[in-house]
């Protein structure tokens, strides 16, 4: 009898390296903020018993950043995760470190090495890259203030006072915020933008542009398409020579990743990110020509990250950069679990997971929320610049809209429902002064699968979005 050859069983996802076969026995978390105090919660949760260690930077203990410009003056103190979310690191961790950050990661097949600030050198079976941003500062900006940490924001809240000059460049989330907070409080606040319309790449232009007015309402002066080419403790010089004297200048031009430390060692995108899967294990594909994009499988098996530094991939949204608040808040509990054991599966395709009779992995939509200039914003999902913007409600009119940001359709074929409305997919949607909607809009924009809606009905104020929603075309 003729032998036959027997065909290798294929690896599911061959990009994706095996978990060794054991759970961890000693983890270090690299990051005390939000996303690394939930990776400490979430482990824990889920059974880990061993050796825990968390080294910090800021060396105060876990807070939530979010209402350091949204809520300056209203909770002039920080937002402790212990007391907020019940989660105490001092208390869920055997080694807390807050005053001493990772400065080099050495990974081996058999674990990791993490040397910090203070030449302490920590061991253990994987790592969880939690690091969390750090504002951007352009070269020669040194008197420049920023707004990041507690005490960036304990040192400008004594700054503001009636008649302060403050110019803020940027007219970002964080520029925006500022601005309302320090108007309200007395200060002359300028805000230089070098695009056309705030909020422009976040948001686009078109609905940049139904955002500019507010800064008049408030009493700030908005001044777009203006670069800022020098900063000096006397106030901004643009780039075509005007000049502008102020108090205080707030650079407000956006955050990186602080994931400078791991350049040739991990493969870091241009935005020094780091490409992930569902569950936040480093698949190293980022840069496949540079030696730290071609790391062994066991090595990868050992690296996840979460938080800022982290491009998860989505079901829907495909890879979603880190930097949002719900990434940081939800993330960690899909990566403890893989890490641990209990869900091995969470990158596997939804379908295969049903067959498997695995429960579906909790979807988070990426989140924005910003309270500026007397207004609520709250952004779900993720917009491109390929999509075309369709509003619900009229921003002239002073009361609550909505802009649905949808897939631009060209290449497709349209559908229509039986009523002959179009029915358009949604990538993402922001509310403006519509609290009340926003869980209701999470909820459909967290689907495994895009929102599809009936554009005449989603674009009628008068009828509830979820009234408007096309089930999946079968």
């Amino acid at each position: 009898m003729r032998d036959v050859p027997v065909r290798p069983i294929p690896r599911r996802f061959p990009t994706v390296p095996v978990p060794p076969p054991e759970a961890p026995r000693s983890v270090v978390v690299v990051g005390a903020g939000l996303a690394g105090a939930q990776t400490v919660a979430a482990l824990r949760e889920h059974g880990f018993d061993g050796t825990l260690t968390v080294l910090g930077a800021e060396g105060v203990p876990p807070y939530d950043r979010p209402p350091l410009s949204k809520e300056m003056f209203t909770r002039p103190e920080p937002v402790w995760l212990s007391d907020d979310l019940g989660v105490d690191v001092a208390r869920l961790a055997d080694d807390v470190r807050l005053a001493d950050p990772a400065v080099s990661l050495a990974v081996e097949p058999d674990g990791v090495l993490v040397a910090t600030a203070s030449g302490a050198r920590v061991a253990a079976d994987a790592v969880v890259l939690a690091v969390g941003s750090t504002p951007v500062r352009p070269p020669g900006w040194d008197s420049a203030w920023t707004l990041h940490t507690a005490a960036d924001a304990a040192r400008l809240r004594a700054a503001l006072e009636p008649g302060l000059r403050l110019v803020i460049v940027g007219a970002g989330w964080i520029g925006a915020e500022v601005a309302g907070v320090a108007a309200g409080r007395g200060a002359h606040v300028t805000v230089m933008e070098a695009g056309e319309v705030p909020l422009e790449r976040q948001l686009g232009a078109a609905v940049g542009a139904r955002l500019a007015p507010w800064y008049e309402a408030a009493g700030v002066r908005l001044v777009t398409g203006a670069a800022v080419a020098s900063v000096d403790a006397r106030g901004v010089t643009l780039a075509g020579g005007d000049r502008l004297d102020a108090d205080v200048v707030l650079a407000a031009v956006g955050a990186r990743p602080a994931s400078g430390w791991l350049a040739g060692t991990l493969p870091l995108d241009a935005t020094g990110r780091l490409r992930v899967d569902v569950s936040g294990r480093l698949t190293g594909h980022a840069s496949p020509t540079d030696p730290a994009g071609r790391l062994a499988p066991a090595t990868l098996a050992r690296i996840w990250a979460v938080g800022d530094v982290a491009v998860r991939e989505h079901p829907v949204f495909g890879p979603v950069p880190g930097g949002h608040w719900s990434a940081a808040l939800h993330d960690p509990d899909v990566t403890a679990r893989a890490m641990l054991g209990v869900d091995r599966s969470a990158s596997d395709p939804e379908e295969l997971r049903a067959r498997l009779g695995l429960t579906p992995v909790e979807r988070h939509a990426p989140y924005v929320f910003s309270r500026q200039l007397g207004h609520d914003l709250a952004l779900l999902g993720l917009p491109t610049p390929a999509d075309d913007v369709v509003l619900r409600g009229d921003p002239a009119s002073g009361g609550p809209w909505a802009a649905l940001y949808v897939e631009s359709a060209l290449d497709r074929h349209p559908q229509h429902t039986p009523e002959g409305h179009e029915v358009v997919t949604v990538r993402a949607v922001l509310l403006v002064d519509t609290p009340r909607e926003v869980g209701a809009v999470r909820r459909l924009m967290n689907g495994s699968t895009p929102l599809r809606l009936d554009l005449a009905r989603a674009v009628d104020p008068s009828t509830r979005l979820r009234d408007a929603v096309v089930p999946p075309a079968r």
